[in-house]
């Protein structure tokens, strides 16, 4: 929601924000290599992850250190970027 610049608890711009929007990744991007070039270890909560593997795929492929899942998730997610 910085991306947009949004109020995550509003309903009125609920289905605007989408983490897998092109420039929501492009700020996931630069976070995650900004953090690997300082050595700094890096991980994400929310829904994202668990709502979509292939965002979940996308962190791996970045070299996120840890991602946080919903419990019934948590082994589809895994498979699925394994």
């Amino acid at each position: 929601q910085l991306t947009y610049g949004l109020d995550r608890d509003s309903g009125l711009i609920a289905g605007i924000a989408d983490e897998r929007d092109e420039s929501v990744k492009e700020m996931i991007r630069m976070v995650i290599a900004t953090a690997k070039r300082r050595g700094k270890k890096i991980g994400i909560c929310g829904q994202g992850p668990s709502d979509f593997p292939e965002f979940a795929t996308f962190l791996v492929e970045l070299g996120i250190d840890s991602m946080s899942l919903i419990p019934d998730t948590a082994i589809k997610t895994r498979l699925a970027v394994a």
